[in-house]
Formats: structure tokens, sequence, C-alpha cells
């Protein structure tokens, strides 16, 4: 007998003798999460293209993955469990595995109190790096317009207004003149930014958009492509490399759906202030530089396209641009309201 005929009757028999044990496996699983976490109160937060979750009450939070034998309570401790599976695109669990996590949210929490400690502005380009860049003629007059000067003018008022709403947390910026600056100088100015136990720090770059289509026009922010993975965990937490390789995932995954509510709200945010003068675009995931090594939630602003005419008259209108950031500010305000308030959880259904 050939030995690949042989190895296919061997892995034969040994699923035929397996068989009875999985499926005795498999019929444990008989509680339907999305069903009995609505029924008991409990929140229900999965993401079906990364097979992860989060279940939610109490002020409790409560990380999973589907065919991961354990969960990670409050992102702070683990404990073993029935691995959760999914099953003809069903969301299957234990009776143990629900009783374990009804018991943990019923514990009380002594958790501080989770809390942006840091706002990070990043006006792109600058020095001898314009960025994108058009000339127009205004009152007679060629008028060469610079990207750079755009992101720092927009960046320097969303300063100011953070600065006056948030007096208790550091509002920060990688440039406040019209210097250049790295971008691994930029990434390391967010990552060595010092944070006291239990607070986040948000990353907004700020950019103007060009196309070669002339007509081209709109705003859209940008967050880090889901299927991008980084390492974001700098501490073993675990003693056990495959463990901390999960968990490095859990809060990656955690630092996405973030970053997608920020976007969210930014785009509503100017959407309601900037009204017709522009049009949404939408949120759009990519893996720019600054979004992809900054170790926190993250996006990326396109205010509008220097290569419209009709747009790039806007963005150099003061007072358009004051419109522009207050919706921009708006959309952090709500995020950071809906963070606090939520002691840290910022899952999206």
């Amino acid at each position: 007998m050939h030995k690949s005929e042989f190895l296919k009757r061997s892995i034969a028999v040994i699923l035929l003798a397996l068989a009875p044990v999985l499926a005795a496996a498999q019929e444990k699983y008989t509680v339907n999460l999305s069903e009995k976490a609505s029924s008991s109160g409990i929140t229900l937060y999965w993401d079906p293209l990364a097979q992860s979750g989060i279940l939610e009450q109490n002020g409790h939070q409560l990380a999973f993955q589907a065919g991961d034998s354990f969960v990670l309570q409050d992102y702070t401790h683990l404990l073993e469990v029935d691995a959760p599976l999914v099953k003809d695109g069903v969301l299957l669990v234990t009776e143990a595995f629900f009783t374990s996590a009804e018991n943990f949210f019923k514990t009380e929490t002594k958790a501080a109190q989770y809390r942006i400690g840091a706002i990070l502005i990043d006006p792109g380009h600058g020095g001898k790096d314009p960025g994108a860049n058009a000339t127009y003629t205004v009152n007679g007059k060629k008028v060469t317009v610079n990207e750079k000067d755009i992101n720092l003018n927009v960046s320097l008022m969303l300063y100011d207004r953070l600065k006056k709403a948030y007096p208790d947390k550091r509002i920060l910026m990688t440039r406040s003149t019209d210097v250049f600056i790295s971008l691994e100088q930029r990434t390391e100015i967010a990552n060595s930014v010092k944070l006291a136990e239990n607070e986040a720090i948000l990353y907004v770059s700020v950019h103007v958009n060009a196309s070669l289509d002339k007509k081209a026009s709109g705003y859209e922010v940008w967050y880090l492509n889901p299927g991008y993975r980084r390492q974001v965990l700098n501490e073993d937490l675990s003693g056990d490399s495959t463990v901390n390789s999960i968990l490095n995932d859990m809060m990656e995954e955690e630092y996405t759906t973030e970053s997608m509510l920020i976007a969210n709200f930014i785009m509503d945010g100017i959407g309601a202030q900037v009204g017709d003068l522009s049009s949404p675009r939408g949120i759009k995931a990519e893996e720019w530089f600054v979004v992809r090594n900054v170790n926190m939630p993250s996006v990326l602003i396109e205010t509008g396209f220097l290569t419209n005419e009709k747009e790039a008259r806007l963005l150099i209108d003061d007072s358009y641009l004051q419109k522009l950031t207050l919706g921009i500010y708006n959309g952090l305000a709500a995020f950071v309201t809906h963070f606090e308030r939520s002691r840290g959880f910022t899952g999206a259904q």
C-alpha cells in the first residue's frame, strides 16, 4: 500500500474513533449566547469576522474568542473556560460558561474609572514636506495652498477647543509650528506618552486629500484595517507566549473597535457642522504608517480635497475651518463621554 493511501486510511480510522468523543463534547454546547445574553440583560458585542466578542453588564467586561479556552475579565484577569464555538453561524457556549459569566457580573467592581488621560493631535506634513498643494487665483492673485498649513490651522483650532473643554487632560501636539517631523518621530511621540493606571490616549492625525480627479470632494475618516495585526502589549501578562499572543489580538481588537467609534463620531460631528458645504465620503480602513504604528485608538482625518477648487477655497476660509474643527471636536467629545461613562468599554454592535 502506498504511504499516502496508508496515511489517509489511518486518519479516517482515527476520526471515526474520535467521532463519539467529539459529538459528546459538542452536546454540551446548548446555549445560544446571543439569545441567552439578551434574555438575561447582558449585552453581547460580537465580531463575526474576527470571531471575537465581549459580554458586558454592571460595569464588567468579559472578552473572548471562539475556539479559545479562556476569557479575559475586565482586561486584567484570565479564567479558563469551555471554549465558545460557532456552528452554522450561531455562537454557542456551554451552561458552565454562561453561569461563570453571570457570577462574574454579579461581583462588585472596585476598579478605578477608566478615563481619557491624553489626546494627541498630529498635523500631517510640515516644514520641507508641504504635502498636497494646488495654486488658484484668489482676489486676482495667484495663491498656492499647501496641505501642511491647513493641517496645522485645523489642529491648532482643535487644540484650543480641547484645552478649554478638558483642563484635566493632557492635550498634546506632534508639532505646533511649521517644522518637519518624520513619520517615525510622530509614532515615537505618541507611544512615549506616559499614562496613569486606567488612563487611555487617543491619536488624531489631520490631513487634506488630493486626487487626479478635480471633481473629487468631501471629508473622510480612516482607521487601521482590522486585518492588520500589531504588537500592542509591551509586557508579559501570563508567562505563556501563546496566551500573550491571543491577549494581544484581543487588545488590538479593542483598539480597532474604539477607532471605528471615534471615526463614526467625527464623521457625524463634521456633517452636523458643515452641512451641504461639503459631503461625507464615509469611514474607511487602511494601513497608514502613523495609524498602524501607534499603540492606541487612532484615526486619520482627510478634511477635504485641495485639488477641488471649490473645496480648496473652503479650506483656506477661516469661518469654514471653525465649523470643520467644531465638528471634529464634537466627535471627539462624544467619544470621550461614551468611553468614560462606560468605564472604558467601547464595544460596538
